[in-house]
């Protein structure tokens, strides 16, 4: 019998997206690794609602823009439960800023939780998964918008693309080290918008796409679920956005 499998996905303390990934992994007989990084409580609390729900969780935390800290994580999860199948980098930050207003701080802060943090987890993750028979996958996080940015996020939407880039770049490394270590990105549409977001730019995000409604997270969480499964798929990123990356 094979061993069950073990994800470990960022960003996975709070109920955000990366939550709603956790949870349908574990859905699907998952072992988890909760990664957070200031967020300890509500990270302990998400493991304490899994294990509820009968499934393996345990919390690890990690800034993951530091080399050293995302290393000991990657060791701490293989310590733990002895490999890594999947990875799906959830961490992210965004800060909506006046251009006229950005520092070179925001634009280095952004770049150093969503892009550097993004490419540390997915070498260290990536590096193990080469040397297991099986290989594994990981599944990262960008934006659609990257190609149709919006005003008053110019700090935000570089780092995004850089993660486009960075998928495909570890896609053909890993797989130079081993076929079985797959990479590919999803690019959320309008899936989990800011509560203070205004009525009349929420209606415009929904009016944006083809398909006339907001997603959700567990539509992120089913793109996932299908790179994991297909072993077919490298290198790809899709956008799951309803429609809106070509809606006119």
């Amino acid at each position: 019998m094979s061993p069950q499998k073990v994800a470990l996905i960022t960003g996975a303390g709070k109920e955000r997206v990366g939550w709603h990934v956790a949870a349908a992994l574990g859905e699907r007989g998952y072992r988890l690794a909760i990664h957070y990084n200031s967020s300890a409580a509500e990270a302990e609390q998400t493991v304490a609602d899994f294990t509820a729900r009968g499934w393996t969780a345990r919390a690890f935390a990690a800034d993951l823009t530091q080399e050293d800290a995302t290393r000991q994580m990657t060791a701490d999860v293989l310590a733990h439960y002895g490999r890594i199948d999947a990875l799906v980098t959830c961490a992210a930050i965004w800060q909506r800023k006046r251009l006229e207003d950005v520092t070179a701080n925001d634009v280095l802060t952004h770049f150093k939780v969503n892009t550097l943090g993004t490419f540390l987890c997915a070498q260290h993750v990536g590096l193990a998964m080469v040397g297991q028979e099986s290989g594994g996958a990981i599944v990262t996080i960008g934006d659609w918008a990257e190609v149709r940015p919006y005003l008053d996020y110019a700090a935000y939407f570089p780092s995004k693309g850089g993660v486009t880039a960075l998928t495909r770049a570890l896609a053909v490394e890993l797989a130079a080290r081993n076929p079985r270590v797959r990479v590919n990105g999803i690019l959320p549409g309008p899936v989990m918008l800011p509560p203070d977001l205004p009525p009349e730019e929420r209606e415009e995000a929904i009016a944006g796409t083809l398909v006339r409604s907001e997603g959700n997270p567990r539509h992120i969480a089913l793109a996932v679920l299908h790179f994991l499964e297909n072993d077919f798929i490298t290198g790809v990123c899709l956008p799951v956005d309803g429609g809106r990356t070509i809606a006119g």
